[in-house]
């Protein structure tokens, strides 16, 4: 099968999904680390990587507020149809450095700024405290080993539990290069413990689950 059918097949798999090939490169953009390229993004997707340039297109038009009739593109288009609220998010799409993710808007940058640091004298959120949960049990971990578990990007949680001094950087994994994160000695004075190993087993408390080592272990095979 060449690459062109190879990708046509990639493409018609995707659009079963909801919201099609554009929502799964958007689900993905969520949860990268670090910048991929549209090559990369492309292999992940199984799609071309023409496709994958007009979807990074539409999204970047979308998140930057222009109507479905973009300039310099078909609004009959399905892949790169944007948004007809014509509204600018908060985030936006940027290719750096040839790889492509998704940031938060500079326009912000002091809004986010503020939040941050006073979210240093506030309780953790829920989702943090997910995410410390996961970093505490499967340590080291790295950002998008707790993405791909949460099912939703957690750069600004990660951020903030750094911050907080609750987990801190523990090295980089040795096949993808991405930082790997840690619990601190702080986390374990909070928690009032003296290890990791003393952490609850959760196994008894979530029936079904005896064998998640195993199931993590194999997956990293």
């Amino acid at each position: 099968m060449s690459e062109q059918e190879t990708g046509r097949a990639g493409l018609a798999e995707l659009e079963d999904l909801p919201g099609g090939a554009r929502a799964a490169l958007e689900a993905v953009l969520m949860v990268i680390d670090q910048p991929a390229t549209a090559e990369e993004l492309a292999a992940g997707l199984n799609v071309t990587v023409a496709v994958v340039e007009n979807l990074l297109a539409g999204l970047q038009q979308e998140y930057s507020g222009y109507t479905v009739k973009a300039p310099g593109r078909d609004a009959d288009d399905l892949h790169t149809n944007a948004s007809a609220s014509g509204a600018p998010r908060g985030f936006e799409l940027r290719n750096v450095a040839g790889g492509w993710r998704i940031y938060s808007r500079a326009e912000f940058a002091d809004v986010v700024g503020r939040f941050v640091l006073e979210g240093q004298t506030a309780r953790l959120t829920q989702a943090a405290l997910e995410t410390m949960a996961v970093i505490a049990y499967r340590q080291p971990v790295s950002r998008a080993r707790v993405s791909a578990i949460r099912g939703v990007n957690v750069d600004s949680v990660v951020r903030t539990l750094v911050q907080r001094g609750l987990i801190e950087d523990s090295g980089t994994d040795p096949e993808s290069g991405a930082i790997l994160y840690r619990t601190t000695s702080y986390f374990l004075e909070r928690m009032g413990i003296g290890s990791v190993a003393e952490l609850p087993q959760l196994s008894p408390h979530l029936p079904g689950l005896e064998g998640i080592e195993e199931f993590f272990d194999a997956e990293r095979m």
